[in-house]
């Protein structure tokens, strides 16, 4: 014996025809330009809703760079073979070839073999804010945090289900964009120390 299907529990919706739409929509502004006033959270790069640029500590630098220009960033978190988060490596650190100079004599190895571990900064050298402290906080705090640290990216914590999490990151050219410090012109304003003292208005 067969049973009739019962009634359906969903509606078949009315399309329309496009004929006369010719705009489409664009993103609207996060925010007006900050000051230093502004409330620090609103420079929050939130992994919850953006998700983190990562590379393996195996990957070589060659590949790190690539992941880095296709992202369009210039730091990417480090996450070991367990998934386990170990370190940063930032621009900065692959352009410049330092790290890298140091690593090819270290291991031996040529400059196509560096990996990423090996010249990553390691979690235990990097600095954290909270949120609950980030929340509190305006952007003029930030700069000054930033000022003292000499640090050109700032993690932010949060607690997580077993231990605390790496909830997002603040990036100091972000805070030169929102405040309408111009990285490139002027010129002395190339570093973060340099920009701080021609948004603050006095010497370091």
């Amino acid at each position: 014996m067969t049973t009739s299907p019962s009634p359906s529990l969903y509606s078949t919706l009315t399309l329309s025809e496009l004929d006369g739409v010719t705009g489409i929509a664009q993103p609207r502004a996060t925010h007006h330009k900050l000051t230093l006033d502004s409330p620090a959270a609103r420079l929050l790069t939130d992994f919850s809703t953006q998700r983190a640029q990562t590379i393996l500590t195996s990957n070589t630098i060659s590949q790190a760079l690539n992941t880095m220009k296709q992202a369009g960033v210039r730091l990417l978190m480090v996450m070991g073979p367990d998934g386990r988060f170990t370190g940063v490596i930032n621009a900065r650190e692959l352009v410049g070839g330092r790290k890298i100079t140091i690593a090819m004599q270290k291991h031996d190895v040529p400059r196509e073999e560096v990996t990423v571990d090996m010249i990553q900064t390691p979690r235990a050298q990097l600095h954290s804010l909270s949120l609950a402290q980030l929340e509190a906080a305006r952007v003029g705090d930030l700069v000054e945090t930033l000022k003292a640290s000499g640090d050109q990216h700032l993690l932010i914590t949060a607690p997580g289900e077993q231990a605390p999490i790496i909830r997002g990151l603040i990036s100091a050219s972000d805070i030169s964009r929102s405040l309408g410090i111009d990285l490139d012109h002027p010129p002395e304003a190339r570093s973060f120390a340099a920009i701080c003292q021609v948004i603050l208005g006095h010497d370091l």
